[in-house]
Formats: structure tokens, sequence, C-alpha cells
């Protein structure tokens, strides 16, 4: 048997007048690309539920701490990379931060990264420097953001050839961005689908009929809430023109009034039988945008669930969180961080990878679970341990000219 070397079937159709139509299945019509960038930009900026869950998916990844890994790399290649990402090194103590004015700063690099999980993707294009040494440093990763981009080519066998933005000159053509000066985060990618698939989709009928139902909630309260002014004609009155125009300039205020003909009337008639009530069918929709992410526990205390049940829907949101994080690192690794060492000494050389701490995995340092770690003797007390233990209990800091106990780096 031969290996075989090349493909025969394919995963992207290849493109067309409407070539998104080859990566994106989606029989939505508004949510069909490029329309769809707009509809999800909607619902993340004007729905607080939908605001409060993707907070709870980013936050968390954004704040865990990055490391690189050196992975069996060279010292002099894994400095280089943790000097241009701005990353401390696995095993060392964290060097004190350079000026960050024309460096890149993987924490905002982070933040547009995570642009991925409402529009579905987010592109970077790779921009360098060349220090006096001749090595080519990471100056930034420029965003290329959704709403700019205009098409997408992709390769027979799925993989992504380049981007075009959409022209920021008249009768200009924006030139398009190879991938190898790319860096894709692609939520939920299948096949050839570099567009992605937002995680908002899953929620997005039930932002939309819940908008409706605010939209109606408002306005039985607007129209009902003071009553309807009714205007009975006197009796032999015939032309109702003025008393309509009468009722519909009713205002509620602190000098507001009217005058009636002699034998008219003008009240306010309220609603007969019960409004209804939307509020327990916004409260759903609420949950169902929380479960479409797995974040039940936005919900417990509302009308589904007890906090009792918080730890248990927190396990299943952390796991989600840990493989966000881990596609953000293995993109990262692959394209930038391997980029970077390629450009630099070669693609033959080793490179140290993008990592993170466990998210959640951290837990606050009490005095008791001190005491037992130290009399174990699994960590000994050294002058960092003891400036972190005094920051940490509001403690002011060590006097060496009136403290009588030893310091514990003399140990």
């Amino acid at each position: 048997m031969t290996a075989p070397v090349s493909e025969i079937g394919y995963a992207h159709g290849g493109n067309s007048s409407g070539w998104w139509t080859q990566l994106d299945d989606e029989p939505t019509p508004e949510l069909q690309w490029p329309r769809s960038v707009a509809i999800y930009d909607a619902m993340r900026s004007q729905d607080s539920q939908v605001a409060s869950v993707l907070r709870a998916v980013t936050l968390p990844v954004r704040r865990t701490p990055w490391r690189i890994d050196p992975d069996g790399a060279r010292p002099e290649v894994v400095q280089l990379v943790a000097d241009d990402l701005g990353l401390p090194i696995v095993g060392q103590n964290p060097a004190p931060p350079p000026r960050v004015r024309d460096r890149f700063s993987w924490q905002e690099h982070l933040r547009l990264a995570l642009l991925m999980l409402p529009f579905g993707h987010a592109f970077f294009e790779q921009v360098y420097r060349i220090d006096t040494g001749g090595r080519a440093r990471l100056r930034k990763l420029a965003p290329r953001m959704p709403r700019t981009i205009e098409r997408v080519d992709v390769a027979d066998d799925g993989g992504l050839l380049s981007i075009t933005q959409l022209s920021s000159k008249v009768g200009e053509r924006q030139r398009p961005i190879p991938v190898d000066r790319l860096v894709a985060y692609v939520h939920d990618r299948e096949g050839g689908n570099w567009l992605g698939r937002s995680l908002l989709r899953p929620a997005y009928k039930h932002w939309l009929i819940k908008d409706r139902l605010l939209r109606v909630q408002a306005q039985t309260i607007e129209r009902n809430g003071m009553g309807i002014p009714v205007y009975e004609a006197a009796e032999g009155e015939t032309d109702l023109t003025k008393g309509l125009a009468m009722a519909k300039a009713w205002r509620a205020g602190e000098s507001s009034g009217t005058a009636t003909p002699n034998g008219a009337k003008l009240r306010l008639a309220g609603v007969e039988g019960a409004l209804p009530d939307a509020n327990p069918a916004i409260r759903y929709h609420d949950e169902q945008i929380a479960r479409a992410v797995l974040a039940h526990f936005l919900n417990l205390g509302t009308q589904t669930g007890s906090w009792a049940l918080g730890t248990t829907f927190a396990d299943f949101f952390t796991l989600s969180l840990q493989t966000l994080a881990q596609q953000v690192a293995d993109v990262a690794t692959q394209h930038i961080v391997e980029d970077l060492v390629d450009v630099n000494f070669g693609e033959s050389e080793p490179a140290p990878r993008v990592v993170f701490d466990e998210i959640g995995s951290r837990q606050a340092a009490t005095a008791a679970a001190l005491k037992l770690l130290i009399d174990s003797g699994a960590i000994f007390p050294d002058r960092a341990t003891e400036e972190f233990l005094r920051q940490q209990y509001g403690l002011p800091p060590k006097d060496p000219t009136t403290s009588t106990a030893p310091d514990p780096a003399d140990d």
C-alpha cells in the first residue's frame, strides 16, 4: 500500500458569487453572513442577559495567568518569545514589566481574540519590527474586525487562503491578506467554514422573542397604567372631532386638566379584566440565553433551581472555559509563537508553547492552610512569602531596624 500524499475529496466546494453560502449553511436569512455581524453586535450591546453571559465566559479566560512553557526549546528562543508576548516563563520569577509603548499587549490581544465568540471569527494581521540585532520582533497583531471583512478565500481542502477587507478608499480595491500573515481564531469551525459559528446562535430566537415581549410590556404599561381617555358627547352633539382631539391630547402632569361642554364627559377608562403578565415569559427566555453557553448559575435564585446547585453548574461551565482557553492557546502557539520562531531561527527550531493556569484552580491562601503547608514542609517561609502575607492580610511592611524575628532570607 502506498501512503497517500494528496487529497481526493474536498471540504470546501469552491467560490461563487455568493461565496459565503459555500462556507455556512445558515438557513435563517438575517443570520446569514454578513448580515449576522450586525445582529450579533446588537445582541451583545443591547441585552443585559447576553452581555452578562458573554462576560461570564470571557472574563475568567482573560483573568487567568498566561505563561510561556519552554517545552524543550532553547533558552534564547524562549526568552525572545516571552519578551515579545510580554508573558512570564514557566518556573521563573516574572521579570519587571517592560515599557508598553509600541509593544505587543497579550491582554489586549486576548480581549479582541475572544470576539470570535459573538461573531464566530476574529482575524489578526502580523506586524513585526526589526531590532538593532536584526531580529524580527512582534510589534502588534492588528485586528481585522468582523465588520470590515469583505471576503474569505478557502482552498478545496478547507484550508484558509486569505481574507480581503472592505476598501477604506473610494474606487480602490483592498489587497488580500494571505494566510501566512494571519492569525485566525474561529469558533466551532466545521470544514472550510472560516466564518465560524457565533456562541449566541442558539440564543437568537430567545433574544428576539424576549425583545418583542419587552416592547409589548412597555406599551401595555404605557397604554393602561393611567387608563385610556374616553370622551362622552353631550346630548345632541354629533361632531366628535373636538372631543377626540381633546382625548388624544390628554397628558398627565402637575398642570394637566381639561374643560368639556355642558353635558359632555371626559373620563379615564381602566382595563377590564386582567392584563397579560409578560414577566414569566421574559424570565424563561433569559434562562434559555444563559443555558446556551452553560451559564445556568446566572439563573439561580430567580425562578429555577437554587444556589445549592451552583457548584454542579459551575463545574460544567468551568470545563467549557478550559476548552475555550485551550483553543486560544493552541492557535497562539501555532500561528504566533511558531511563526515568530520560524522567522528568526528557522522552521526546524523547537518552539515553546503558550499555556495558562487552570481556570478556577487558585484558592484563597488562608492563615490556617499556610500553617499546615509550612508545618508539613511543603513550603518554606522566605522573604517573598512574608512580604506577600503581610500585604494579603493588611499588615505593615517589615522594618529591619526594629524587628526581633529572624529574617527568613537568612535561613
